[in-house]
């Protein structure tokens, strides 16, 4: 059995054609028939039924199926990771985000990177934490950028808490600042509408907690949104939310107040799955973005925002 002739016959199994299949392919129809038809035969079974116009698995084929597919990612991972070991000059990087980090710190960092590595692919995948804690869990991702803690429910992780930041009220320029104060107290929430995160999101998990714990369940102007929405319908005046503080830069139209009794804090690690081990790629960076949190300044940082990612040995 060859991995050409599984190849093939996914193919084949996908496009339920033979000459589509083998255009998918780039290989002569008769060569892609001569290779299934050898393929039937080290197998002893055939894997499709042939009717004019109508190409079906048959029971063999509907076994095989999985486990060609199975076999074949287990081909890429092996090339990919031979790649990577000749000199990092290929490879492939799945990152999840939260999208207050994709607009903030992790620009400059993947920037950093591909210059390093130019041959290495970077798929970033931007959602809300609870989102992206399933999709490792799915195996769609190598690493993730998530908001501890963990819930009981969730797959498990190998998490190292690199960032603790602040979270804020923001309101429009146009429109009165929440409080005269400096800062606000969550029941400053009570009587004013906010404008509120989807699920998924961990910041809407936290709003709604702290709310709650203060006595109130808060009202809300608009609900649903993603981060971009949310800040726009701040802007527009429909009401206030609570946000990570880094999402203000680059927002002159957005006011930024501070949280305090109790002040909302949110601990951001970097995440892998515990029963995979990570590909060399991501490896090199992890070890990228450690590197570069370490140059960071208070400065760069702000007052809302701090490094506590251990250092890379």
């Amino acid at each position: 059995m060859q991995f050409q002739q599984l190849a093939y016959f996914l193919a084949v199994a996908e496009t339920r054609h033979f000459t589509r299949a083998a255009e998918v392919s780039r290989v002569a129809q008769p060569s892609l028939s001569k290779q299934i038809r050898a393929l039937e035969e080290e197998l002893g079974a055939p894997l499709f039924v042939r009717a004019r116009g109508n190409i079906t698995l048959t029971p063999a084929g509907e076994a095989l199926l999985p486990l060609a597919q199975r076999m074949l990612t287990d081909l890429e991972t092996a090339r990919r990771e031979v790649q990577e070991l000749a000199g990092m000059r290929r490879g492939r990087v799945r990152l999840g985000a939260t999208p207050s980090l994709c607009a903030g710190l992790l620009a400059d960092a993947l920037a950093r990177f591909h210059v390093r590595f130019p041959g290495i692919e970077l798929h970033v995948e931007e959602s809300g934490s609870r989102d992206l804690i399933r999709a490792l869990g799915r195996g769609e991702l190598d690493l993730a950028l998530i908001i501890l803690p963990l819930h009981s429910s969730d797959p498990e992780l190998v998490t190292v808490p690199i960032l603790r930041e602040s979270l804020i009220v923001v309101s429009s320029m146009d429109h009165p600042p929440p409080t005269g104060r400096v800062s606000m107290r969550i029941t400053d929430l009570r009587d004013r509408p906010l404008v509120m995160f989807r699920r998924g999101y961990d910041v809407r998990d936290a709003t709604l907690y702290a709310c709650r714990a203060a006595g109130f369940e808060p009202s809300l102007a608009v609900e649903g949104g993603e981060m971009d929405a949310v800040l726009r319908f701040v802007e527009a005046g429909l009401g206030v939310a609570v946000v990570p503080s880094m999402v203000l830069k680059n927002r002159p139209g957005l006011r930024g107040t501070p949280l305090s009794r109790p002040r909302l804090l949110r601990t951001i690690a970097l995440a892998h799955r515990k029963d995979v081990a990570p590909s060399h790629a991501a490896l090199a960076f992890r070890h990228g973005l450690m590197g570069y949190l370490g140059t960071l300044t208070e400065a760069d940082l702000g007052e809302d925002l701090e490094v506590i990612a251990p250092p890379e040995g």
